[in-house]
């Protein structure tokens, strides 16, 4: 194989790895966050940006306020999950580019003056660094549990503001039993990759 990366960290991070639908009560620290935090943190993103944010739900009530808006599906595995995250895209990321690229700080007015561009890039952005951020859960031994199954209106309202976009809910922890569906089918490089 021509990968650089460890036959065990491939499956750490990748083969092995699976999306977990139940988990331990083994607590996630906010050290283990920082750690995870620090790794992705150098994923790379257009312009540098950093739009994610990260919203960790630890407190019951901030917990019971997060499950009321999940699918009904998802409420009970986020209601039990040690620690619970709500990643958005911060609209005015821009702000913080004169900080973040520092050779080109004009790029905030250049680029992204105007709100639909900013949406746009900070959408795609910090799904990237979402992205990032899974696999960092993965890094530090733990599971993710990404879920889609939302009411995004609900979630803005009630844990973040106009210029904050909900993109997911990640349940973070140890895998508990019976944690994993089968695996399901991937396409194979055939369906996927094109050389023109």
């Amino acid at each position: 194989m021509s990968l650089v990366l460890d036959a065990a960290a491939q499956d750490l991070l990748f083969r092995e790895a699976r999306t977990a639908n139940s988990f331990s009560d083994e607590p996630v620290t906010e050290e283990q966050v920082q750690a995870i935090y620090d790794l992705v943190k150098f994923g790379p993103t257009a312009f540098n940006q950093t739009p994610l944010r990260i919203t960790l739900v630890r407190s019951p009530e901030a917990r019971e306020r997060l499950v009321k808006h999940m699918a009904e599906g998802n409420q009970a595995k986020t209601a039990a999950a040690p620690l619970v995250s709500i990643l958005s895209a911060d609209n005015e990321f821009h702000e913080e580019l004169p900080q973040l690229l520092p050779h080109f700080p004009q790029a905030k007015d250049a680029f992204f003056s105007e709100r639909p561009v900013r949406e746009q890039s900070a959408l795609v952005n910090a799904s990237l660094q979402a992205a990032y951020f899974i696999v960092g859960v993965r890094a530090a031994g733990l599971a993710a549990g990404p879920m889609t199954g939302l009411d995004f209106a609900g979630v803005q309202k009630e844990f973040l503001d106009a210029d904050h976009t909900p993109l997911m809910v990640v349940n973070i922890g140890k895998p508990g039993e019976n944690a994993w569906f089968p695996r399901s089918p991937r396409l194979d490089f055939d369906q996927v990759v094109t050389t023109v």
